[in-house]
């Protein structure tokens, strides 16, 4: 009798190695950046291809989504979808100018606590912490109301809610990467203080400050739009996500007014922590080499 052995095809070749696709570049990281791409777009081409002016009147007020307004209309007959589209060029700026200046200064005052120490570390670091203190939204909101409404001193308020929350991310980071061997050489040679902290420390304590930046993205456009909603950002009839969606809330049954905005506010969001996730993975060497 003959016994014929066959070998087992299990369909693993343990000689190749399979290429995978980086951690960064998966499905909801290219999700978000597409949402993102496409935000940016319509904020810079609009009004090039938007079908209505933004504060002209187009049709019977109130009306309920149609093909010809795919949004519906409010209270004063102004497109939904067009207004929407233009609170782009409001709500998108100001997130990126309040972010680069939030980064700015954070990082200037991180930076000078984390290195020299001392007493520069407690004057800054308490400063800080006062800010801290309070919940973001509510010092928005005071400083708003002192100033006086409008989307330049909301700018400004949320500047001083986001800074001291970048100088507490660098001082722990500087603080960190200064005790490593190559600064101790650094410094064993005669560079200086100022050399060290921007050609060997800096260059190793952005990495988290440049994820947290791509995530509070999402952020500061959700409170500059909550300090329009409460009356303290963006004045009519200026077209702006949070002033939309308080007109809608008044009007329960008009539910189109507040829907249109709300999902521009959601996907804006989810797409820059989406990106931001991304680049949490990219920037860590941990998760590259997994």
């Amino acid at each position: 009798m003959t016994i014929e052995v066959r070998e087992l095809d299990t369909g693993l070749d343990f000689g190749r190695t399979v290429p995978r696709v980086p951690a960064w570049l998966t499905l909801p990281v290219g999700v978000g950046a597409a949402i993102i791409i496409v935000w940016v777009a319509v904020a810079i081409t609009v009004s090039w291809w938007a079908p209505y002016e933004p504060l002209a009147t187009v049709g019977t007020r109130l009306t309920s989504p149609t093909w010809r307004h795919l949004a519906g209309t409010d209270a004063l007959g102004r497109d939904v979808l067009t207004r929407t589209l233009y609170g782009t060029r409001s709500s998108l700026p100001i997130a990126a100018i309040v972010i680069a200046v939030a980064v700015i200064i954070g990082c200037v005052v991180g930076a000078v606590a984390g290195m020299f120490g001392g007493w520069v570390d407690s004057l800054l670091m308490r400063l800080s912490d006062i800010t801290l203190a309070f919940p973001p939204i509510l010092l928005a909101m005071t400083v708003t109301a002192s100033l006086g409404p409008g989307l330049r001193n909301a700018l400004f308020a949320m500047v001083v809610v986001w800074w001291p929350v970048y100088a507490r991310l660098l001082r722990a980071q500087v603080m960190a990467v200064k005790e490593q061997d190559h600064v101790t050489a650094a410094t064993s040679m005669g560079a200086g203080q100022g050399r060290i902290l921007i050609r060997h420390v800096l260059p190793l304590a952005m990495t988290p400050i440049l994820v947290n930046a791509t995530m509070d993205f999402g952020q500061v456009v959700l409170l500059a739009a909550s300090l329009s909603f409460i009356g303290l950002g963006a004045l009519p009839p200026s077209p702006e996500w949070g002033s939309m969606i308080s007109e809608g809330s008044v009007r329960f049954y008009e539910w189109w007014i507040a829907a249109a905005p709300g999902v521009a506010i959601l996907t804006v969001v989810l797409g820059f922590n989406f990106l931001g996730d991304g680049v949490r993975d990219f920037l860590d060497p941990r998760t590259r080499r997994r």
